[in-house]
This record gives C-alpha cells, sequence and structure tokens, in this order.
C-alpha cells in the first residue's frame, strides 16, 4: 500500500497520542510528537507498557517491537518547530473545546497550506474546530480506541467543508495502521462507536452512582456475557482512559443534549477530585497494578 503521508505529528502524548505515535512508527512514518514537558511521551510509554502487562493484553504491536518504535519517535517541545514540515497533524489534547480550539488556531498558522490537520477527540465534531484553522476544508476527525491495547480501529469523520480527497487519506493512512477505519457518513456526536460506547457509560455510571449495583457486579456481568473473561468490563476500561478524560467526555454530550440525564454523577467528580483518575494514579474504581478483576477469584461462584 502506497503511503499517503510521509511525515505526521501527534501534539499531546497523553494515553491516546503515544499510542497513535507508536502506530505510526510501526507503519514506518517519519513521526514527531509534541508536549511541553520533557520526557512525557517515554513516561506515558513506561505507563502503557505496565499497564498492558499487569493485564496480560496481546499488544498490537508486540513488545519486542516496542523499542525500535520509540526511538524511531522525537518528542519536541517547540510547537513550531515540532509540526513546520508534517503533512498530517493529530491533535490529542485533552477534552476541552476552547483548548482544542486554541490547538487549532495555531496549527492553522504554525503548518503548510497542504497539511491536514485532525483531531482524536472522544466527542468533538471536527466542525466544532474547523474554522479556528482557516482551513476547514482540511480538516477532520480521526479518533482511535486504545489501540496497543488490541483496539485497532478509528472513527473516521469530516467537517462541514471536508473535501472528500482529504476524508479519503485520512481512511487510507488509518488502513496504513493496521487498523479498521469506521467511516461516519454525516455529522454524529460521538462519531461510531463511542456513540455505542456513551451510551454504555451512562447507564453503568447510573446504576453505580446510585446505588442500585456494585461496579464489581456490573463489570463480572459484562466479562461474562461478552465472551472476555480474560479482560475487564467498562468500569476497568473506563480506569485505563482514565475518569478524568471521561468526565469531560460525558460534559461534552450534557452540554450539547441540556439534558440532566445526560450529566456525569457527582460521585465521579468526587473521585476526580481525590485524585483518583484510574490506573495513571494508581487508583481509580479499582487499585493498580493488582485490580480486583485480574484475580482467578472474581469470576468464582463460591462464597
Amino acid at each position: 500500500m502506497t503511503k499517503p503521508f510521509k511525515k505526521i505529528a501527534v501534539v499531546g502524548t497523553g494515553t491516546l497520542g503515544a499510542q497513535i505515535a507508536m502506530l505510526a512508527s510501526n507503519a514506518g512514518y517519519r513521526v514527531i510528537v509534541f508536549d511541553q514537558q520533557a520526557g512525557a511521551f517515554d513516561a506515558m510509554m513506561e505507563k502503557l507498557d505496565a499497564d498492558i502487562r499487569t493485564k496480560q493484553i496481546e499488544p498490537f504491536i508486540p513488545f519486542d517491537r516496542w523499542p525500535a518504535c520509540r526511538q524511531r519517535i522525537k518528542q519536541i517541545e517547540d510547537l513550531p518547530e515540532a509540526v513546520k514540515d508534517a503533512e498530517l497533524v493529530i491533535e490529542a489534547v485533552p477534552e476541552n473545546l476552547e483548548r482544542k480550539c486554541e490547538v487549532f488556531r495555531r496549527l492553522g498558522q504554525l503548518t503548510p497550506p497542504e497539511t491536514i490537520l485532525a483531531t482524536n477527540s472522544s466527542s468533538i465534531p471536527v466542525s466544532h474546530l474547523e474554522k479556528s484553522s482557516a482551513r476547514p476544508e482540511r480538516c477532520l476527525n480521526l479518533h482511535f480506541y486504545m489501540p496497543l491495547h488490541g483496539m485497532n480501529m478509528a472513527d473516521v469523520m469530516g467537517g462541514s467543508q471536508t473535501l472528500p480527497e482529504v476524508l479519503e487519506k485520512g481512511i487510507s493512512w488509518v488502513r496504513s495502521l493496521g487498523c479498521i477505519p469506521l467511516t461516519v457518513k454525516k455529522e454524529l456526536l460521538g462519531f461510531c462507536f463511542n456513540r455505542v460506547w456513551r451510551a454504555i457509560k451512562r447507564e453503568v455510571l447510573y446504576m453505580w452512582a446510585n446505588d442500585f449495583v456494585d461496579f464489581r457486579d456490573i463489570d463480572r456481568a459484562w466479562m461474562k456475557f461478552t465472551g472476555r473473561e480474560d479482560r475487564y468490563g467498562p468500569f476497568g476500561l473506563m480506569d485505563s482512559v482514565g475518569l478524568d478524560v471521561i468526565y469531560d467526555i460525558e460534559m461534552v454530550y450534557y452540554r450539547n443534549s441540556k439534558d440532566p440525564k445526560d450529566h456525569p454523577p457527582e460521585a465521579l467528580k468526587q473521585k476526580i477530585d481525590r485524585g483518583e483518575l484510574g490506573v495513571k494514579t494508581g487508583k481509580g474504581f479499582y487499585s493498580y497494578p493488582d485490580p480486583e478483576y485480574l484475580r482467578d477469584d472474581f469470576l468464582s461462584t463460591k462464597d
């Protein structure tokens, strides 16, 4: 397959930004990551490595290829230098509309006119960001789902003025990474699978926050029903994503609908305020690095 780009840049080295960079490096692209904090990419990769090994997941990129992939990725702490000649730039900063608009504004100023600008937002349509870039015809959504954990798929969605060839390049690039492109034919908040995942999150958080069912039993039910007894349920997955990220995403849906039922529960906000963000802080719904759902007796039928 002919590669649609030669050099890409990823802005942000959080849980997904780092994984996108690894996918691109593994596929042979020249990859630059931007983060103002020196060593941020390496620190995140160490956390991802520990998380995947703890959960005994077979990673999408085999562990023996990680060192070479990481070595080919260069972190730069200066944004103009990081993106100056990139053909595709993916924004992967926290789920905050104002912050993402500011990133798109700067990228529109700093990159060549032909550069494609994409957002890895988990919920925000690129049409909400495209105006800031001053090149709406070259903007799109490219949202990935924890690819190193084996979820090798990505939503691809255009904005209000995205050129057909830009959308096709996005689809081609996702395929070149070994991922499945989930093409959204017209704008939809939450895109493809995240829309489904969002409905699950809302229901399980409601059940937990209102003390109907213990979160562990919800995860047990999910693990048995899906046949994924070697993985985790919705609460374990939210811990992996980061509870602060989950809260921000749910607030996007709430601000869009204004429906009180869509507001994330106060109990979730309280966990975040206590610093219980999930895997990255060592405690979320579960405690890490030895979460209960990985123990042999988690799905036991014995008292």
